[in-house]
């Protein structure tokens, strides 16, 4: 089992949160990972975040990354979105 867990924070308090689960085999991981965040935006009601090289770099280190308001195209009302995976088959 994939899962994913996507946090919402602003001036530093947590504002939801989600955790995302892919039982599906044979899809890569990288597949996973852009499958959840795009849940992950539809349950928060957000357009998909552009994935800046320092959030490939992070997220191949630590399995986690931030999406700063930068990261996004449209104006949002949060300091940043945290996604981590925090199971992996």
């Amino acid at each position: 089992m994939f899962r994913l867990w996507a946090k919402e924070f602003k001036d530093n308090r947590l504002l939801k949160d989600i955790t995302i689960s892919d039982m599906a085999e044979g899809k890569s991981r990288t597949k996973k990972v852009f499958d959840a965040v795009d849940e992950v935006c539809y349950e928060f009601d957000l357009s998909r975040p552009v994935w800046l090289e320092k959030n490939i770099n992070e997220f191949k280190r630590r399995d986690k990354t931030r999406f700063y308001k930068d990261n996004f195209i449209e104006s949002v009302e949060f300091d940043f979105i945290e996604i981590q995976v925090i199971e992996e088959d």
